[in-house]
């Protein structure tokens, strides 16, 4: 019996979230059915099935890891053919039979932020860029969680903030993150960049034993992009990622075309 990690691809949009939860539509939910229906497990705990990360409902995915041991042969577009188009495996590594993908050596989040047509304002960038640079290094960041958190010290490797055709995103890099915390990370961000919070105030959130609330930003602008561990290599999959890639083409035209709509006739309210 041999321990298989495997990189799960998923639009969350229409999910509640990553975790299995009654009476509701979640990604673990239909990926342990497509793995029953695969014939590579029967019981999830027997199975050793564990997993790196449970993203909230909304949040989409190009990385995150799963894994669990197996007597059968694994082949990845077999598991695909049972899973629904917004889910898809699109690689997969042999990893020890105690393998653990919660223990990652580092997460990578990315959070695409778009221009809001009825604000007006231009974002400063430029000092967005300097705030994010507090966030780097080892912090307490009970502000940016629940504050009953056991452990709310966590080190943020790296974060950069790049413009690209109208959009900005937010990566972010660390060996793991608490509950909505990038969420609350781009919040803040983004009150820098509205001129809503000094950079003396970002550093003020970090290691501060008084609580500041900061909102979430919105769940569908959030992206797991990977998941790394140290002397786990993952075998891609072309035919998964290109079903996954027509998949991702077809809803983006189809939000395209309804946000070109919406655009036009929040112009003609304006005029």
């Amino acid at each position: 019996m041999g321990g298989v990690a495997f990189k799960v691809a998923y639009i969350g949009t229409d999910f509640y979230g990553f975790q299995r939860q009654p009476n509701r539509r979640t990604v673990e939910e239909e990926l342990l059915n497509a793995f029953k229906k695969a014939n590579l497990m029967d019981d999830p705990k027997s199975s050793r099935y564990s997993i790196a990360g449970r993203t909230d409902r909304g949040v989409h995915a190009m990385g995150n890891v799963v894994s669990f041991v197996t007597d059968s042969k694994v082949i990845i577009n077999q598991i695909n053919d049972y899973l629904v188009d917004e889910i898809q495996i699109i690689g997969k590594a042999e990893v020890p039979y105690n393998f653990k993908p919660r223990f990652a050596e580092s997460r990578y989040y990315r959070y695409v932020l778009v221009d809001d047509p009825l604000d007006g304002r231009d974002l400063d960038v430029n000092k967005m860029i300097k705030a994010s640079k507090i966030f780097e290094g080892t912090h307490n960041f009970s502000n940016f969680s629940k504050r009953n958190e056991r452990s709310p010290i966590r080190t943020i490797e790296d974060i950069n903030i790049i413009e690209k055709k109208g959009l900005i995103m937010v990566d972010v890099v660390g060996e793991s993150f608490l509950w909505n915390m990038v969420r609350r990370m781009v919040a803040v961000l983004l009150k820098v960049g509205r001129g809503q919070m000094e950079l003396n105030e970002v550093a003020e959130l970090l290691n501060s034993i008084s609580y500041a609330p900061i909102f979430l930003v919105p769940p569908d602008g959030l992206i797991l992009m990977d998941v790394k561990y140290d002397g786990v290599e993952f075998e891609y999959d072309r035919y998964a990622r290109k079903k996954f890639l027509k998949t991702l083409k077809t809803e983006y035209l189809q939000k395209k075309t309804i946000a070109a709509v919406q655009k036009e006739m929040m112009g003609i309210l304006r005029d």
